[in-house]
């Protein structure tokens, strides 16, 4: 089967590098029917295209989060299946921009605060903030949260507790 445009543009082999991610945020953005083919790219056989489309799709999300909606039950799925770093951490934050039902809520919830014992200290603080911004629609989070950038400022990484930080400027005491 042929590569689509959005999958030739991403591969690559260097992990290290965002390839062209740039160029395909540029071309969803102008074009945004392309977007179902960049999520499809988010299972690509190959992990730089899944790492990259990530990217950009959390990129073109950041600026049309209404893109995500017809995605939803995929992102939901791959946020509790997702291994690589990368993916994880990008999944947290479009995830997040959903607009949820409350047994996707519940849902988000638990892979996020599955995602706080992530190795990763940056999928560590991406999920720290997707719970942040699922509290916004949660009273009963609002307590539990407000308590986990707390410990965060004083336990996690410098990435980690300058985010929390940030995040207990938002939260009233």
């Amino acid at each position: 089967m042929a590569k689509s445009l959005i999958a030739s543009v991403l591969d690559g082999s260097d992990r290290r590098s965002i390839g062209r991610v740039d160029q395909v945020v540029r071309l969803v953005l102008n074009a945004p029917r392309r977007f179902p083919e960049l999520i499809k790219c988010l299972s690509d056989e190959n992990p730089v295209v899944r790492m990259r489309a990530a990217d950009a799709a959390e990129k073109v999300s950041a600026r049309k989060p209404r893109l995500l909606d017809r995605h939803k039950g995929e992102l939901l799925g791959l946020l509790s299946e997702a291994d690589e770093i990368e993916l994880r951490w990008h999944l947290a934050a479009m995830v997040a921009r959903l607009r949820l039902t409350p047994p996707e809520h519940r849902r988000a919830v638990t892979a996020f605060y599955r995602y706080l014992n992530d190795r990763s200290s940056i999928v560590k603080t991406f999920a720290l903030q997707g719970l942040a911004d699922l509290r916004r629609d949660d009273a009963a989070l609002r307590g539990g949260v407000r308590q986990l950038p707390e410990d965060a400022v004083r336990s996690g990484t410098p990435a980690t507790r300058a985010r929390a930080r940030k995040l207990l400027k938002k939260f009233p005491a």
